[in-house]
């Protein structure tokens, strides 16, 4: 009888272990096809050229990371896609909830659900950070969070870590924007879990899915605080993080400055520091990280001092509410998401302001690993970027049209009101913003 009772529960593992690997290749089998079928359909859509897909040349370009493991987000297309499962050699492909978790969310959900609703990161900053005083009196910040079917535990870190290592005599409020979810846990669960930040804490939602732009725009104009401060929606502050992007902006109304961000890893969630950067882009308009001068973190202030930045990467940023509305707010035209980080970032060099990384801020940003909605992701960056082109490049906007020449038929809607709005706030030229802020972008044949 014994024997019997462990062959059957040796037959059933076995059994059930079949199954289960069974069930995941079909459900990857399933992702991986319509991930490529909207990949196959976007690019043929919209005509994408070889070229857009081609990695750009490394060397200045190359992110500088202390760790192998440490990404970006706002990484560059490619022309092989990012595979779907990018997972480590201990990844349990047997643990289902881990791999729909995956591909639901793009990082580890079990190791998110595992942390819960808030933890302590390590401080990150330098030490000579460390021992910096600000202003007791600074501008109230409203924080603005924008999500879209996030992770529930990883959006409520994001906003607990702002309730635990925000002094509330400067936080006027956190404004949470749900662009139209679909999650049930992300309904009525975080209306229950909210209540113990009430007071601090509007949620509002939206009729519609309005995409990443306007649902910025809406939090915006909602907003009370002195300064805005966007924050992605699976983002961990750190300490003191704050009060420097506050300082600054005190010291100059038109100063938008960025924090430094640190990367939290999409398999392990392990916090991890990221060196002194900034932003930069090339001729087809991608986003890059880029090695700072060195003497940019010499002199007294040394690696503490605020870097300037040709751009921004976009998604965590700190503006005066009134200057953003001064200077246009974003470009309501564009669609969705993507290429707003560039607009924003030259109107303010060409149009009076600066633009600075303040390494004393540090930010926790999770780097999933892909997006669910691909198409509709290439068509908004490519609308987006155009609309760019056309208002704030001028002559310049050949060397992109030299690179993908197909651009040059994809329409981009009306923008008369955006070269208007340039002209009210007597912007410089785009040759301006490539002698004095950004001279390493240099006009060529196409071969960079």
């Amino acid at each position: 009888m014994r024997n019997v009772v462990i062959r059957c529960f040796f037959c059933g593992s076995l059994t059930f272990g079949i199954c289960a690997a069974l069930l995941f290749l079909c459900f990857h089998y399933y992702h991986v096809s319509k991930w490529q079928e909207q990949t196959r359909e976007g690019t043929s859509v919209l005509f994408l050229d070889e070229k857009l897909q081609q990695p750009i040349s490394r060397g200045s370009w190359e992110t500088p990371t202390p760790h192998a493991s440490v990404q970006r987000p706002n990484e560059d297309e490619t022309k092989e896609q990012r595979p779907l499962l990018k997972l480590n050699k201990d990844f349990n492909y047997t643990d289902l909830e881990a791999v729909h978790g995956y591909l639901k969310y793009g990082f580890n959900v079990v190791i998110s659900k595992s942390l819960g609703k808030e933890r302590h990161v390590p401080d990150t900053r330098n030490k000579m950070c460390r021992t910096k005083h600000y202003p007791a009196r600074l501008p109230t910040a409203s924080i603005i969070i924008c999500f879209h079917n996030e992770e529930f535990n990883a959006l409520f870190r994001t906003v607990s870590s702002v309730m635990m290592l925000t002094p509330h005599r400067i936080l006027e409020e956190i404004i949470l924007v749900d662009d139209m979810s679909e999650f049930d846990d992300l309904k009525g669960k975080l209306d229950y879990h909210l209540e113990i930040f009430r007071g601090k804490i509007k949620l509002i939602r939206t009729k519609k899915r309005e995409g990443l732009i306007r649902a910025r725009l809406i939090g915006a104009s909602r907003a009370s605080g002195e300064v805005l401060v966007f924050l992605d929606s699976h983002c961990e502050v750190n300490k003191v993080w704050l009060e420097p992007l506050l300082a600054a902006i005190r010291e100059d109304h038109r100063m938008v400055v960025c924090p430094l961000i640190d990367v939290i890893d999409y398999m392990t969630l392990e916090y991890q520091p990221s060196p002194v950067v900034r932003g930069a882009f090339n001729w087809y308009l991608q986003f890059k990280w880029d090695n700072v001068f060195s003497y940019e973190v010499e002199g007294p202030e040394g690696p503490t001092r605020p870097i300037r930045s040709p751009v921004m990467a976009g998604g965590i940023f700190a503006m005066k509410r009134h200057y953003f509305n001064e200077l246009g707010q974003y470009d309501k035209g564009m669609n969705f998401w993507g290429g707003e980080n560039l607009e924003l970032s030259l109107r303010i060099w060409m149009c009076g302001g600066q633009l600075f990384i303040l390494p004393c801020s540090r930010v926790g940003h999770i780097n999933k690993q892909h997006n669910v909605d691909q198409t509709r992701v290439i068509r908004a960056v490519i609308y987006n970027n155009l609309r760019l082109v056309h208002v704030w490049l001028d002559e310049y906007k050949e060397q992109v049209f030299l690179r993908r020449p197909s651009l040059r038929s994809i329409p981009y809607g009306n923008i008369s009101e955006r070269v208007e709005l340039r002209k009210q706030l007597g912007c410089k030229s785009f040759q301006w913003y490539l002698e004095t802020v950004f001279p390493e972008l240099e006009a060529s044949n196409g071969s960079r």
